[in-house]
C-alpha cells in the first residue's frame, strides 16, 4: 500500500522510500487494495458475476411466461419449495422479477458500470496518481460486495427473497405479512440497499473530489475526455439523489418494524382492519422516483461517455461538437431532477402538475437528441475500424435511438395512462436503459481491457458475442412494444387466465427462446474474458493509437500510474486525422510547438504566447515558400 503526498499543481507523487515502510502482501495488493486500477477490476468481476445471476433469474421467469401450464421436474430439483410440481410458485415468480430488476439496475448498471470505469479512467485520464481518498475508495467496493452478498442471501431465508417489484412499493414492502416475499427477504433487501447507497456515496464523493482537485498540469475541464465528463456528472447525480432513497428506505423500515404510518392508511389484511392511518404510499413513490429518474441517467451517462470515446478513437475523427456534448451532459444532469413525476401519471396527480412533468420530460429529449446527432456526425465519413468495442458502441447508439423514441410516447400523460402497466414500458426501458447501458459497458470492457489486464481480447469471439447479443436483444424486446399496445399487463405470472391475451402466448415463447440465445452468447464473452486475462496476446502501450492520458502510463501496473513526473497536458483529447499532421493521432501530451504544420488558430484561444509563436511560424513559413 503506497503512501502518497501532494506536491505542486495538485499532482500526487510517491513519498521517497515508502517501499521500506509498507511491505506489499497478497492481501493489500489484490484483496484490500487501495490502487484504483485493482479496485476497478474488483468492481468489474463482481458486476459481471451479478449480471450472470440476474440473467439466470430472467430466463427462469421467461420459461414460466412461455410455458405457463407445463411442468419441468428439473425446476423442482433446483429450486425445491419455490417450484412445487416443477412450476414456479406465483410468489417466487414475483421474487425473481424483483431481484432481477434490482440487481440489473443497481448492482450491474450502477456499481458495475460506474464503479469499474470511474475507478479505472478518472485518475488516469485527468493525470492523478490515485483517487482523492484511496482508503474510502477501497471501502466503497467492500460495501458494494457486502450489499451484493446480503441481497443474494435472501434466497436462503425461509419465505424467500423480496417481492413487490424492484421499486418495492408499499403496502407490499411495508407489511411483513402481506405475502411471503414481504417478510425477511424484504428486510434483507432494505439492508442491502442501505449498504449499496453507502458504497455509491463514498465512490461518488471520491470521483468528484478527484476531478475537481487532482488534475495534472494543463488539464483544465475543457481538455477532459467525454468519458471523464460523463463519469464526473454521474457521480454528482448520485451524491445528490441517493440520500433521498435512504430517507425513503428508513421510513419504510419504521413502518415495517415500529408501527408508524408514513406510507400506510386504511389497510385490511386477511379480513382484519390494521391500525394504520394517515400515511400515503404515494409519498414513497415521490421519494423513490426522485432518485429513480436520476438513476436512469446514472446508468446511461457513463455508457454515453464511454461510447463517445470509443466512437471517436475508432472513427479516427474528432468527436463532433465536443462543447455541445458536454453542455448536453450538464443539461441532462440538471433536468433529470425535475422529471420524476412522469413515472406517476397514473397515481391521480393534479393534471396541471402532470402537464409540468410532461413538458420537462419532453425537454430532456433535446440534449439526448444533440448527443445522438453528434455520434452520427462523428461516424459520418470516418475511417472506421470495426473493432468489437466499436461495434458495441454503435449498438449502444442504436438501442438509445430506438428505445428513446418510445420514451416520447410514455412522456405524454394521456398515452402513458394507457401504456403504463403494460409490456410497452418493459420494452422501452430495457432498450433505452438496459440494452444501451450494457452495450456501452461492453464497449468499455473491450476497449480498455488492455489497460486493465495488459492483454488483448480475442476479436473473433468478440464479433460472435456482439452479433448474437445485438440481434437477440432486439428479438427479445421489440415484440414487447406490440404486446403493450394491445394492453398486455407486465408482471403477470400467467396470461392464460385471460382469453384476450392467449394470442400472445406464441410471442412469449419466441421471446423466451431469443432470451436463451442471447444468454448463450454471454458464454462466449466469459470464455473470451477469462482466457484473455491469462493467455491473451500481450498488448503494446497504446494499442488503439488513442490520444488520452491513460495510454501514456506504463503497461506494468503499480500504485502511482506514472514513473517520475506526471505528463503535462497541452491539447484536447480528440486531435485525430488533423490536416498537416504526420500521424492520424496527436496525444494530449504533445506540445503545439512540435506540431506546427497541423496547428490551427483556434488551438491557441487560451494561449496568447502560443498564438504569437504560431503567427511567427506561419509568417516565416510563407516567406520560405515565396523564396522557393
Amino acid at each position: 500500500m503506497s503512501t502518497l503526498a501532494v506536491h505542486d499543481h495538485g499532482v500526487l507523487h510517491h513519498e521517497e522510500g515508502h517501499e521500506h515502510h509498507h511491505k506489499a502482501t497478497f492481501l493489500n495488493t489484490y484483496v484490500f487494495s487501495q490502487d484504483h486500477k485493482y479496485i476497478a477490476k474488483q468492481f468489474l468481476v463482481t458486476g459481471i458475476t451479478m449480471a450472470f445471476i440476474a440473467m439466470t433469474l430472467s430466463i427462469l421467469f421467461r420459461i414460466q411466461l412461455a410455458y405457463p401450464d407445463k411442468s419441468f421436474p428439473l425446476l423442482e430439483t433446483l429450486l425445491g419449495r419455490f417450484a412445487p410440481g416443477g412450476r414456479l410458485s406465483p410468489d417466487f415468480y414475483m421474487s425473481l422479477v424483483t431481484i432481477h430488476g434490482t440487481i440489473m439496475v443497481f448492482f450491474v448498471l450502477t456499481a458495475g458500470l460506474s464503479g469499474t470505469f470511474a475507478n479505472l479512467l478518472i485518475p488516469l485520464q485527468v493525470g492523478a496518481r490515485d483517487m482523492a481518498s484511496p482508503f474510502v475508495n477501497m471501502l466503497s467496493y467492500w460495501f458494494f460486495l457486502l450489499a451484493s452478498i446480503i441481497m443474494l442471501s435472501s434466497f436462503f431465508v425461509e419465505k424467500g427473497p423480496a417481492s413487490g417489484g424492484w421499486t418495492v412499493y408499499p403496502p407490499l414492502s411495508a407489511l411483513p405479512k402481506a405475502m411471503p416475499g414481504s417478510a425477511e427477504g424484504m428486510t434483507l433487501w432494505l439492508i442491502s440497499m442501505i449498504c449499496f447507497i453507502g458504497s455509491s456515496l463514498m465512490g461518488g464523493i471520491n470521483y468528484v473530489s478527484t476531478v475537481l482537485n487532482m488534475r495534472t498540469k494543463g488539464m483544465d475541464l475543457w481538455k477532459m475526455p467525454l468519458s471523464t465528463w460523463a463519469l464526473f456528472l454521474t457521480a454528482v447525480l448520485g451524491v445528490l439523489s441517493f440520500p433521498v432513497l435512504v430517507a425513503g428506505v428508513v421510513l419504510l423500515i419504521f413502518d415495517r418494524s415500529f408501527g408508524t404510518s408514513f406510507y400506510l392508511s386504511d389497510i385490511v389484511l386477511n379480513g382484519k382492519v390494521m391500525p394504520y392511518e394517515g400515511g400515503s404510499p404515494i409519498l414513497f413513490q415521490h421519494l423513490f422516483w426522485f432518485l429513480g429518474h436520476p438513476e436512469v441517467y446514472i446508468v446511461i451517462m457513463p455508457a454515453m461517455g464511454i461510447s463517445s470515446e470509443v466512437l471517436s478513437v475508432n472513427s479516427r475523427k474528432p468527436i463532433f461538437g465536443y462543447h455541445a456534448m458536454v453542455y448536453s451532459l450538464i443539461g441532462i444532469t440538471v433536468l433529470s431532477f425535475i422529471v420524476w413525476g412522469h413515472h406517476m401519471f397514473v397515481t391521480g396527480m393534479n393534471p396541471f402538475l402532470g402537464g409540468v412533468f410532461m413538458i420537462t420530460t419532453l425537454i430532456i429529449a433535446v440534449p439526448s437528441a444533440v448527443k445522438t446527432f453528434n455520434w452520427l456526425a462523428t461516424l459520418w465519413r470516418g475511417n472506421i475500424r470495426f473493432t468489437p468495442a466499436m461495434l458495441f458502441a454503435i449498438g449502444m447508439v442504436s438501442f438509445f435511438i430506438s428505445g428513446g423514441l418510445t420514451g416520447i410516447f410514455l412522456g405524454n400523460a394521456a398515452l402513458d395512462i394507457n401504456l403504463h402497466d403494460t409490456y410497452f414500458v418493459v420494452a422501452h426501458f430495457h432498450l433505452v436503459m438496459g440494452s444501451a447501458a450494457i452495450f456501452g459497458m461492453l464497449a468499455g470492457v473491450y476497449h480498455w481491457f488492455p489497460k486493465l489486464f495488459r492483454r488483448m481480447m480475442d476479436e473473433r469471439l468478440g464479433y460472435l458475442h456482439f452479433w448474437i447479443t445485438f440481434i437477440g436483444a432486439y428479438l427479445v424486446f421489440f415484440p414487447m412494444h406490440f404486446m403493450g399496445l394491445d394492453g398486455v399487463p407486465r408482471r403477470y405470472y400467467a396470461l392464460t387466465e385471460f382469453p384476450a391475451f392467449n394470442r400472445w402466448l406464441t410471442v412469449n415463447t419466441f421471446i423466451t427462446w431469443a432470451a436463451i440465445m442471447s444468454g448463450c452468447a454471454q458464454v462466449a464473452f466469459i470464455v473470451n474474458f477469462v482466457y484473455s486475462i491469462f493467455w491473451g496476446k500481450k498488448t503494446v502501450q497504446n494499442p488503439w493509437k488513442s490520444n488520452t492520458l491513460e495510454w501514456t502510463a506504463p503497461i506494468e501496473h503499480f500504485h502511482g500510474n506514472w514513473v517520475g513526473e506526471i505528463p503535462t497536458v497541452y491539447r484536447w483529447p480528440y486531435d485525430y486525422s488533423k490536416p498537416g499532421a504526420e500521424d492520424d493521432f496527436i496525444p494530449q501530451t504533445v506540445p503545439f510547438s512540435q506540431t506546427m504544420s497541423s496547428n490551427l488558430p483556434h488551438d491557441f484561444e487560451d494561449n496568447p504566447a502560443g498564438m504569437e509563436e504560431y503567427k511567427k511560424w506561419t509568417t516565416a513559413n510563407k516567406a520560405n515558400e515565396e523564396v522557393k
